[in-house]
């Protein structure tokens, strides 16, 4: 199957519930290829990534939502960062044994989940929740519960398809409402979602995974937004950071290194830049004498 990145809405025509539905595929491989991560850490950052995606979704502004996930374990911080237009990248830090038995405590240790959004006009908002949870999903549920007081199910899974790394997942969600309670309609659909198979969630289209689930439902899919990796980095901003630097400090780098490497965490880019490149970048600095650079 050719498989494409996609975020899938969906309403429930006979209940006051939502759904997200999203499949990854290039995203996740070019944030667990940017560094040599343990399989571990690359299951953790593809765990993040689905749930980023699937709480950008929920954004009803422009703006960008940063999953962090930060402790004193053997995964001291993964981070996942994405926007409205569904655009992520991340990245982990990590030293030491890392355990094998799949829970979060034993990746992170002694420490929390921070969520936060920041809208492109408006005040940015942060949500932290402990690690008492055994899953990432379980932590997720326990931060709407806090923030949104919404009933709120997530099933995460990453894993392989023909060979190739993938991670999805499926977000269910109450809609607020004023009529009675209609938690009987959501434990409905709860268990139904709760069926889902990896192999069906990494190799199916969203469409036959819906049909699969909620045959006997009046399910209202809207039109799929397309997810990517993104790295901000570039060459611009390297230099950027280079004249932050007093020339002095960059001069002797220089002298004892040969040249400056610059390298993004992020995506892998590398950024070289010889004496030649300083001295440009330096003389055409506001202030700067190239003179002083010889």
């Amino acid at each position: 199957m050719s498989h494409q990145d996609l975020l899938y809405r969906y309403l429930f025509e006979e209940y006051e519930v939502r759904g997200e539905l999203v499949q990854l595929d290039s995203t996740y491989r070019h944030v667990i290829e940017a560094q040599s991560y343990p399989v571990q850490v690359q299951q953790l950052l593809g765990e993040l990534l689905v749930a980023t995606s699937l709480l950008t979704a929920t954004l009803k502004f422009e703006g960008s939502i940063t999953v962090q996930l930060q402790g004193d374990g053997p995964v001291r911080l993964a981070v996942i960062n994405g926007d409205n237009n569904q655009q992520l990248r991340g990245v982990a830090r990590h030293e030491g044994e890392l355990p094998d038995d799949g829970k979060l405590q034993s990746l992170i240790g002694n420490g929390q989940l921070v969520i936060t959004i920041t809208p492109e006009q408006g005040e940015r908002y942060q949500g932290i929740v402990a690690l008492e949870a055994d899953t990432l999903a379980g932590c997720l549920e326990q931060y709407f519960a806090q923030s949104e007081q919404l009933a709120t199910k997530l099933w995460i899974r990453t894993g392989h398809h023909e060979g190739e790394p993938r991670a999805a997942g499926i977000l269910l969600q109450e809609l607020p409402s004023q009529s009675e309670d209609h938690s009987i309609d959501f434990d409905h659909l709860t268990q139904l979602t709760s069926t889902i198979k990896d192999e069906e969630l990494f190799g199916l289209e969203a469409e036959e995974i819906l049909y699969r689930l909620y045959h006997q439902d009046k399910v209202r899919v809207f039109d799929p937004q397309a997810v990517a990796f993104r790295c901000t980095c570039s060459r611009e901003r390297c230099e950027g950071a280079l004249l932050q630097v007093e020339k002095a400090e960059v001069l002797e780098m220089l002298q004892e290194q040969g040249k400056i490497e610059m390298h993004c965490d992020y995506c892998g880019a590398h950024y070289p830049f010889d004496a030649i490149d300083v001295e440009t970048l330096f003389s055409g600095a506001p202030g700067n004498d190239a003179n002083q650079l010889h």
